[in-house]
């Protein structure tokens, strides 16, 4: 629960309770009873959306953020499970209804219908913290708000192409407290919290131990700008190729994140990025003994999220190979 921490954020806020010894025991009794995941929303109902206040989560309070965050990514996975077909995992024909956001920008009815199954759990277990989702829009500028990708790999999703994802991160005051990504076809979740480690299914996620650049696996993605500017974006594949063990590309975020923080691979970088993209990986990557950054070296701006994430080991390698500095008109003259 959001602990009071004594500030008074304005009167009608101030707690009117009777000193604990004139409590008749069975109302104490009744109190005690009372469920954590309801007190806890009481409260947020109470409190609204101060920042005062929420700088000042808990151990506890994070560890029930984690719970609210798998539960509403389980929900999205669910309805997105439903709409794949058994026999060859692609989407049936209703949920294979597309639209186009942009010529290389999807949306079908699953990304809405697990939007709206994730958005309904939050809602229900936090009603006093707005959601900002990918479809739906909302929270741009709420101090602390929920930030859900429904269907992450949309494109994976209408080819059957198995890189596909559900995304839900809790931010406070500028910090991301807890994140789930629930990955459909391999019925799996990961989550993690800050200050609490990483874990999928249940087992502790760790990044990879690799401490050179010849030797890392590198993912990538491509934004929807890509064929207006496909230069800006092979320069770096180029580089990845002649550094790098190898180049995988997942088309989906998520499961980027996902790979750096199992240890599966050790450098991810991606451009024009959104808030939903990145938040639960970004905290998935870190507590899993990561590091990421933007391509500048700089905390990642999550509004406008550019991305370098590694096993922390070859952070400084990959940022002087793939950042900005590296690839600007300047340096490419100075190569030249």
């Amino acid at each position: 629960m959001w602990r009071w921490t004594g500030a008074h954020l304005c009167g009608h806020h101030t707690p009117h309770l009777p000193a604990s010894g004139h409590v008749p025991r069975a109302r104490r009794r009744q109190e005690d009873s009372v469920d954590r995941a309801e007190r806890w929303n009481r409260f947020m109902c109470r409190v609204g959306r101060q920042a005062a206040v929420l700088r000042s989560m808990t151990v506890r309070d994070t560890r029930h953020a984690m719970q609210v965050a798998e539960q509403a990514a389980r929900a999205g996975m669910a309805v997105i499970q439903q709409a794949l077909t058994p026999t060859s995992r692609r989407p049936t024909d209703a949920a294979d209804s597309v639209a186009f956001k942009g010529a290389v920008d999807l949306v079908t009815q699953t990304d809405l219908a697990a939007e709206a199954a994730v958005c309904a759990v939050l809602e229900q277990m936090t009603p006093g913290i707005p959601v900002l989702a990918e479809e739906r829009g909302g929270a741009t500028q709420a101090t602390t708000r929920w930030i859900v990708d429904p269907l992450d790999g949309t494109t994976n999703f209408v080819h059957g192409f198995p890189h596909f994802a559900v995304s839900v991160a809790l931010e406070v005051d500028g910090v991301l407290e807890a994140g789930c990504i629930a990955d459909p076809r391999a019925a799996s979740v990961a989550i993690a919290g800050r200050n609490q480690g990483a874990t999928l299914d249940g087992q502790p996620l760790r990044v990879s131990s690799t401490r050179t650049l010849d030797q890392s696996l590198f993912l990538t993605g491509f934004a929807y700008d890509r064929r207006e500017r496909p230069d800006f974006y092979l320069s770096r594949v180029r580089t990845a190729l002649v550094a790098g063990q190898g180049l995988r590309r997942c088309g989906a975020a998520t499961h980027d994140f996902l790979h750096i923080a199992a240890g599966r691979a050790d450098v991810y970088w991606e451009f024009s990025l959104g808030a939903w993209d990145v938040a639960a990986g970004i905290l998935l990557v870190s507590e899993a003994g990561g590091m990421v950054t933007d391509l500048s070296g700089a905390s990642v701006n999550i509004a406008r999220p550019q991305i370098l994430a590694t096993n922390g080991w070859v952070h400084e390698a990959a940022l002087a190979l793939l950042g900005i500095e590296s690839h600007s008109p300047s340096a490419s003259r100075e190569k030249a």
